[in-house]
């Protein structure tokens, strides 16, 4: 790949090894918050009982798409380790320096992202 150079992958590396371990932080954090709700009925109102669950759920949605970034980013790494990050994993093609720049953990070119993304498969 012409523009992303030894030096720009270990940045990236760096980058990603950095989101990957704050986000590992939040999910120790986070397990408490999304474990299952049990509430005494006798002594707390239904209003409390919903917004109890209300919370349960947003963090078992927070959980997930910290557990699907946490996917993206091992993904990105081993492609690094294998020598093939930076080429879309769909189409081969180069991925764009700014668009991993902006997220290393990007495993599509901007072409099949956005097919991807409207659902043109």
């Amino acid at each position: 790949m012409k523009d992303l150079d030894n030096d720009r992958v270990a940045e990236l590396r760096k980058r990603l090894l950095q989101q990957r371990e704050a986000l590992l932080g939040l999910e120790e954090t986070g397990a408490e918050a999304s474990s299952t709700v049990e509430v005494d009925q006798t002594s707390v109102g239904r209003l409390s009982r919903m917004d109890d669950l209300r919370a349960q759920a947003m963090s078992q949605e927070s959980e997930r798409r910290r557990h699907l970034e946490l996917q993206r980013i091992n993904s990105a790494l081993q492609r690094m380790e294998v020598g093939e990050y930076g080429c879309c994993v769909r189409c081969g093609e180069e991925i764009a320096l700014r668009r991993l720049e902006f997220d290393p953990a990007a495993p599509l070119c901007i072409r099949c992202a956005s097919e991807a993304e409207s659902g043109a498969d």
